[in-house]
C-alpha cells in the first residue's frame, strides 16, 4: 500500500522562515521526496507562507535561491523576501480584539495562548502577505495543490481553522496567509466569511493534530519555534525559551495524539547552535544571513537524527 505523507510547518517569523527553508531542502534530499507531492501541506504563520509556495509548485531550492538573492530566482518569492514588516511592531490600538483566545488558553492550560488574547489590536500592514498569496494563487484563488491548509485562529472562540481543508470557510490565498500571520499585538485581525482571525500560532505553533483524521500514515513536522527536550539559553534569549517551552509542550501533545492514532511522526526542530545565532527576536532581519549559514551547518544532522528515530 502506498504511504500517504503530510508535511506540517510551524510558525517562526522571519528567521524561522529562513531556517525552515534549509530544513525543507534537507528533508527533501534525505527522504528522496518531492515535498510538493505531499498528500497534505499544512502551515501556520511563517509556515503558511511556505506551504503557499510549495502548494503553488515552488521547491525548497526556489525558496533558498530567493533568500540568497540569486539572479534568476522566482520573481514572486524574491519580491516577497525583499519585503519585511520590521523588527518590532508599531504602537498598537488600545483595544483587545482577541479575548476568545484567553478562554482557549485556559481550556488548553496554555499561558501563552491566554496571554495572546490580552494583546491589543496591532497596526501592522499585512499588504505584503496578501499580495504574496494572491500572486501565488491559481485561477480559483487558491494553490494548485489540492490539499494546502493554512491555519488561523478565530478571535471569538480560539478555534483553529485550516483554510483550504474540507469544511473550512472559503478564502483567498492572500487573505488566508495574512490571517495565519496575524500576530496578536502586531497585525490586526483579518475578517473572512464574517469571522475575525489572527495568527494560528497564538493557539498552536504547528497544529499537527489537525491531521489526525486526514487519512495520512506519516507526518513530517518542521517546527522552528519548538525544540524537543528544551534548549538552554543566556541573557534575553531566556525570554524566547519561555515561549519555546510552551510551544514545545503543545507540539509534544499533538505528536502524542498522532502517534496514538497510528500515524508516524518525523520531527525536525532547531537546536542550540542555530538558536544562538538567531537570537531572542525571530523578526530580526539583520540575522537572516547568519541564520541561513547556521542552518546549513547543522540542519542536515538534525534531519538525519530525526529520520533515525522515526519508526520504520
Amino acid at each position: 500500500m502506498t504511504q500517504r505523507r503530510a508535511l506540517a510547518i510551524g510558525c517562526g517569523g522571519t528567521l524561522g522562515f529562513a531556517w525552515t527553508a534549509v530544513a525543507l531542502r534537507e528533508v527533501e534530499q534525505q527522504l528522496d521526496w518531492d515535498l510538493c507531492t505531499a498528500d497534505v501541506l499544512i502551515g501556520t504563520s511563517a509556515g503558511s507562507e511556505l506551504v503557499a509556495a510549495l502548494g503553488s509548485g515552488r521547491t525548497p531550492q526556489d525558496l533558498l535561491d530567493a533568500l540568497d538573492g540569486k539572479a534568476g530566482a522566482d520573481p514572486i518569492l524574491a519580491a516577497h523576501v525583499a519585503e519585511h514588516p520590521g523588527a518590532t511592531p508599531p504602537i498598537p490600538v488600545p483595544v483587545l480584539p482577541a479575548l476568545g483566545l484567553v478562554r482557549a488558553g485556559i481550556a488548553r492550560r496554555s499561558p501563552y495562548n491566554a496571554l495572546a488574547g490580552l494583546l491589543p489590536k496591532g497596526r501592522g500592514d499585512a499588504t505584503w502577505l496578501r499580495e504574496y498569496g494572491d500572486a501565488l494563487a491559481g485561477p480559483d484563488g487558491w494553490t494548485t495543490h489540492p490539499a494546502t491548509w493554512v491555519v488561523a485562529a478565530d478571535v471569538a472562540s480560539g478555534e483553529r481553522v485550516a483554510f483550504g481543508s474540507p469544511g473550512a470557510p472559503k478564502a483567498g490565498l492572500g487573505e488566508a496567509v495574512a490571517a495565519s500571520w496575524g500576530i496578536p499585538g502586531w497585525f490586526p485581525p483579518v475578517e473572512i466569511a464574517g469571522r475575525s482571525f489572527v495568527d494560528g500560532g497564538a493557539v498552536s505553533s504547528v497544529s499537527a493534530d489537525l491531521l489526525v483524521d486526514a487519512g495520512v500514515d506519516e507526518v513530517v513536522v518542521v517546527a522552528p519555534m519548538t525544540t524537543e527536550g528544551g534548549a538552554p539559553a543566556k541573557g534575553l534569549s531566556r525570554i524566547e525559551r519561555i515561549l519555546r517551552s510552551q510551544m514545545t509542550a503543545g507540539l509534544d501533545a499533538e505528536v502524542a495524539t498522532l502517534r496514538a492514532a497510528g500515524i508516524s511522526v518525523i520531527r525536525v526542530e532547531p537546536g542550540v547552535e542555530e538558536l544562538e545565532v538567531m537570537g531572542p527576536n525571530f523578526m530580526d532581519l539583520s540575522r537572516r544571513e547568519a541564520t541561513l549559514a547556521a542552518a546549513r551547518q547543522h540542519v542536515g544532522r538534525r534531519v538525519a537524527v530525526a529520520l533515525e528515530g522515526a519508526p520504520a
